[in-house]
């Protein structure tokens, strides 16, 4: 019958600990940073799309949709002074280009908040995973 506090055991929990713990909220922790990444860059590239716009002055816009799957039709946008932005939870807001920059310069703001907040705490898991791992290497030197 084995000891619960052997130096085995607790090398098993630490383990664990690590495998099954730390390192699953590492990856979420990156995953969440990543998505927000990708936010960010969906928000600069509208971004870029309004200055574009501003600097054609095309009304009516004539462009290509695409339907998904790589099927695109012609389409034309009759009035492009105003575009529906994302601001979260399936929620779409009609926004003048000007507005629309205000408000993806504030987005983007925050969505970076979040990144470094994420980043600090994949930080900290790291850190703790090298401390785990530490401690396993003096625990593992003290078992037979």
């Amino acid at each position: 019958m084995g000891d619960e506090n052997t130096p085995s055991s607790n090398i098993q929990q630490y383990e664990t600990f690590v495998n099954e713990v730390l390192r699953s909220k590492l990856k979420d922790c990156l995953r969440a940073r990543e998505d927000y990444l990708s936010e960010i860059n969906d928000y600069l590239q509208l971004e870029r799309t309004i200055g574009h716009l501003n600097q054609l002055e095309v009304d009516p816009l004539k462009t290509k949709v695409d339907l998904g799957c790589g099927f695109f039709v012609q389409a034309e946008i009759p009035d492009v002074s105003k575009i529906l932005v994302s601001i979260g939870y399936q929620f779409f807001l009609e926004l003048t280009h000007t507005e629309a920059t205000k408000f993806i310069k504030e987005k983007v703001k925050q969505i970076n908040e979040r990144v470094n907040l994420l980043e600090e705490e994949a930080s900290r898991i790291n850190a703790d995973i090298k401390s785990m791992l530490d401690t396993l290497a003096q625990l593992q030197n003290l078992a037979p």
